[in-house]
């Protein structure tokens, strides 16, 4: 042992003349001798998986020389006897703005809107979209910010990765410390990830405006950097740092589960696995948020209870909100049941010191101990690379620990000292430890007080009592973390609402604690609460805390979601009149039989074994009604409308499962609808067929082996008629015919190009979209009104030697309804709107009965959420005008749509071997009286009147039950919010949207 310590002193003496070497000058004396300490008897807890009890720690400079027990202490070293206490390593946040400060705001022009610029202004040869800023580098734009860095070194953290949030290629982060000095000094990597999102951030260019618009410039992104490796023409930053980060760690910051399966999806199409930060909802879909495979860094941003004191306000307050209320704590331990490794960050916190307040929530509802230390260390530091240096309490590393009074996450813990890279930052004083007594307290704005504190572990719990008049007293919800203290009481009136208190032990003796107050009117002050005496408690025996149910998980996460989601059966339906939209057309007194998601068979006097049945006498069977336009279900806008064309985007990428309307329209008996880009542009995105399963993920409600379609539109809308500057093109209708022109005479020269073996052809993605088009492997659907531009639309298509395939809305179709019939192209239109605007003067009821007279194939469609809840009643509206017969009427939103979306061979119509999409009716289902029983979506009952009656009662007792949570909460001086509703966002055709804005308005509201 001698030996060993020998070998070691000569280390020390080898090394301490270089042991804080350093390139810049000295302005005095030269002092370059390191700290050598020595910390013993103390509780060192090593790693997770390692405590050491009467332990010593032995640091030199930076760095840690030694840890063990049994170690004796090499002369030189100051000797801290930390008996009683315990060591840890310091925490590691994985995603912070620490040095850089709040990420500037994009300006916008008057009242918001579009500035109109299509292309950086930024000088330098950079690429085309600010919003791609790979050439950032933090390490190039950090600066230490001691303020920030004393408030995180209080919450226990030594190092942090600090990335530039802005844009949707962030350039590369760094991992640094918490130390004071030079900006040098403390960076402990100077390249940790390249950083991705969804939000533009400052850039002011135009596009993009909507998610799809975001993900669609990220991959083309990524398309473009692999050509660029590959060429010699040109000179750009942006891609030439895209693609050399490609080798380094990635973090995809996203808002919401959906979001991580999104930037999933996109890691995988290009071979990246991401590090995705969230914000915390991943317990509403763990197994899928499992399938990514992703490591995450989740949040501790756990929402505030509502005030639901007053009934009225509390209406506006969702199901889902106050679920993600009572839920979002188990998130932790959620993730860490299904086996996700996960950090935990500090990031987005009100104050920082809420991070202890809210580990230890999440704790108290699961999150095991161990687990939440890996995810402040450990992990953060295997993350970002840095596990070298920092996350564990190792010979070699870097001198960043902890000295605490206990075990790291109990409640009474008190951290004394944060070492980082091995100076001392006393956090709070060793001498105060017992804050119990007879307090007297001064509220700027309310008065004097009495405060009393008392309880374990020299204070847990406070009472306020004014004296004199408005007499009263009151608990206080009391927190202590070392010398910061807060305190929340409600004295009822004078002042009216909240009182929240926060300060800082000032002195010792008399122990007196100052800090700031908030009334709940926004007066912010001052207080001082000064010791008077010790507090005689009495001890009593506590009653035992009622526990509070904890509900469940439902599926999706919002009104009318279901913890268990339907099954599907083998049903038989008997006795009903069935519409067939087959040759056999309407059987009275038949049945159906419903077998592993397909009609099994239609006849009369079916059996089968083992089978639901359903007697269905007096009611109607028809196929599942489709909406061939539709805009539900999305996310992030509807319309990607800052450029003429964005046939690159998907509304594949922006399906939102979690929309309300699906299980609305599942109740007017639609099962499958067309989810189509907006008409804000003349070619608009790629659509995509969903079937309405409600309660599934966004991946399964895609309607798998469809073709597809993608938007385009004519008319006032793509020409800009109504909004924008009138700088994007086209603003006319001459030159929305030359878009069309020009796009499909460079997607042939894309395409004749693609063919030549060895061209380094850089892959266009708007331009594939169009090139499917003219291989026939997608297809058209048109937004259209005025007979000119549907003639001018079918001469383009002629001459350019592509296919329409469908004319949507189509108010003028009467008047071409003959060379709409010899192109073979359908005609989705509305029942009886018109004079809604300008273009729509000359449309008639009478439109779909003519167009269905000449031979179009004709459908009704809903463009609007709550019309697709009655199609039923709008195909009806075809036998009142037009007297249509009921059963092509009917064909109007079952079998034509169908037909139109090339699906006809699964839906439409009631036939052995085709998906079991079945609506049972209370009545003929043209009829205004008719309901929908049940909707079965692949035989599965997705919709069932009576069940829909059970989960209303359902619905309000949870909410019921949680309002009493909040109460109760609210009672025990926990903060809350004021009630603001969520009501999902409406689409339609001309829907805008700024996606980046929202996501930054939504980030400041919380």
């Amino acid at each position: 042992m001698k030996k060993i310590l020998l070998a070691l002193g000569l280390v020390f003496s080898a090394t301490f003349l270089f042991a804080q070497q350093t390139s810049f000058p000295v302005n005095g004396s030269f002092d370059t001798r390191p700290g050598m300490f020595a910390f013993t008897n103390a509780t060192i807890v090593v790693n997770a998986n390692q405590t050491l009890t009467n332990a010593t720690l032995l640091i030199k400079g930076q760095t840690i020389q030694a840890v063990g027990t049994g170690l004796a202490v090499p002369k030189g070293y100051v000797v801290i006897d930390l008996k009683g206490k315990f060591i840890y390593p310091s925490l590691i946040d994985a995603f912070t703005n620490y040095g850089l400060g709040e990420t500037p705001a994009a300006q916008r022009g008057f009242g918001g809107q579009r500035q109109s610029i299509f292309i950086s202004t930024k000088k330098g040869a950079y690429g085309w979209n600010e919003a791609i800023r790979p050439e950032t580098y933090v390490k190039n734009i950090f600066a230490a910010d001691n303020k920030k860095a004393d408030e995180l070194r209080k919450a226990g953290f030594g190092s942090v990765n600090v990335i530039n949030r802005d844009g949707i290629a962030r350039g590369v982060s760094a991992a640094v410390t918490l130390n004071e000095g030079a900006d040098n000094s403390v960076i402990l990597k100077d390249q940790t990830a390249a950083n991705y999102s969804f939000n533009k951030g400052s850039s002011s260019n135009d596009y993009p405006t909507s998610l799809m618009g975001a993900i669609a410039l990220l991959r083309q992104t990524y398309y473009d950097a692999q050509w660029y490796g590959k060429q010699k023409d040109e000179y750009n930053i942006s891609l030439d740092e895209f693609g050399k980060q490609q080798a380094i760690p990635q973090i995809f910051e996203v808002d919401g589960w959906q979001n991580v399966l999104r930037a999933d999806k996109i890691g995988k199409e290009f071979g990246k696995k991401y590090i995705i930060k969230s914000t915390g909802d991943e317990y509403q879909r763990i197994n899928e948020v499992k399938a990514t495979g992703a490591n995450l860094i989740i949040p501790l941003t756990f929402p505030k209870a509502y005030d639901v004191e007053d009934p009225a306000e509390a209406r506006n307050v969702s199901l889902s909100q106050m679920k993600g209320w009572e839920l979002a704590p188990t998130n932790p331990a959620a993730l860490e049941k299904a086996g996700i490794k996960f950090a935990l960050t500090a990031f987005g916190l009100e104050n920082s010191r809420d991070f202890w307040t809210n580990i230890r929530m999440a704790i108290e509802n699961g999150l095991s101990k161990k687990q939440a230390l890996q995810s402040v260390t450990e992990i953060p530091a295997s993350l970002l690379g840095i596990g070298d240096k920092v996350g564990t309490l190792e010979k070699g590393k870097v001198a960043n620990f902890l000295i605490s009074s206990d075990s790291l996450f109990k409640k009474e813990n008190i951290i004394f000292e944060n070492w980082v890279q091995g100076k001392r930052f006393i956090v709070n004083k060793m001498d105060v430890s017992d804050l119990r007594g007879a307090y007297n307290l001064n509220v700027d704005g309310v008065g004097p007080l009495a405060l009393k504190i008392t309880g374990t572990g020299g204070g847990s719990s406070a009472a306020i009592e004014r004296i004199g008049t408005d007499s009263i007293k009151t608990t206080a919800t009391f927190t202590r973390n070392g010398d910061w203290v807060s305190i929340n009481f409600n004295l009822k009136k004078n002042p009216k609402g909240d009182v929240r208190l926060s300060g800082y032990i000032t002195s010792a003796n008399p122990i007196t604690i100052k800090g700031e107050s908030a009334l709940a009117d926004g007066t912010n002050g001052k207080f001082t609460a000064t010791y008077k005496e010790a507090v005689k408690e009495t001890p009593k025996k506590e009653d035992p805390k009622p526990v509070l149910a904890v509900g469940p998980v439902i599926y999706p996460f919002t009104a009318f979601g279901a913890t268990e989601l339907p099954k599907q059966e083998t049903v038989l339906i008997k006795n009903a009149t069935i519409w067939t939209n087959e040759k056999e057309g309407v059987l009275q007194n038949a049945d159906i039989l419903l077998e592993n998601g397909k009609i099994k068979a239609v006849g009369k006097n079916l059996s089968a074994s083992g089978a639901k049945i359903i007697d269905a006498t007096g009611k109607h069977v028809t196929a599942g009604i489709i909406d061939e336009h539709s805009h539900i279900a999305g996310s992030g806008g509807i319309n990607e409308g800052a450029q003429s064309v964005s046939a690159e985007v998907r509304v594949a990428d922006i399906i939102n499962s979690e929309d309300v309307n699906i299980y609305r329209q599942l109740a007017g008996g639609v099962t499958t609808s067309q989810i189509l880009h907006g008409s804000a542009n003349p070619i608009g995105g790629q659509s995509q067929l969903i079937k309405l399963r409600w309660g599934k993920s966004p991946e399964e409600l895609k309607f798998t082996g469809a073709d597809g379609f993608i938007k385009f539109a004519l008319g006032e809308n793509v020409k800009q008629s109504n909004f924008g500057t009138g700088a994007r093109f086209p603003v006319t209708r001459m030159g929305v015919e030359q878009t069309f022109v020009d796009e499909f005479t460079r997607a042939k020269e894309y395409a004749k190009a693609l063919s030549v073996k060895g061209n380094n052809i850089r892959r266009d993605l708007e331009l594939d979209a169009i090139v499917e088009i003219l291989n026939n492997k997608r297809f058209i659907t048109c937004h259209s009104y005025v007979q000119s531009e549907i003639n001018m639309l079918i001469h383009v298509a002629d001459s350019l030697g592509f296919k329409i395939n469908t004319f949507t809305h189509i108010l003028e179709g009467y008047k071409v309804a003959d060379k709409m019939k010899a192109h073979g192209i359908a005609g989705s239109t509305f029942s009886d709107w018109w004079a809604y605007k300008n273009e729509v003067a000359e449309a008639i009821p009478y439109n779909g009965k003519i167009m269905h007279n000449v031979g179009v194939t004709t459908a009704f469609n809903s463009d609007d959420a709550e019309m697709a809840r009655h199609l039923n009643q709008e195909a009806g509206k075809s036998v009142l005008y037009g007297n249509v017969p009921e059963e092509d009427a009917l064909k109007f939103v079952t079998l034509n749509p169908a037909r139109m979306l090339h699906i006809d061979d699964k839906v439409g119509s009631l036939k052995a071997g085709k998906d079991a999409d079945v609506v049972i009716w209370t009545a003929n289902p043209l009829s205004i009286y008719a309901k929908a029983e049940k909707t079965f979506v692949d035989g599965i009952a997705y919709w069932d009147l009576d069940k829909d009656a059970q989960a209303i009662k359902n619905m309000q007792a949870e909410k019921a039950r949680l309002i009493q949570k909040m109460l109760e909460s609210k009672s025990k001086g926990s903060r809350t919010q004021r009630p603001m509703g969520d009501a999902p966002r409406l689409y339609n055709c001309e829907t805008l949207e700024n996606y980046s804005a929202e996501l930054t308005e939504k980030e400041h509201a919380h």
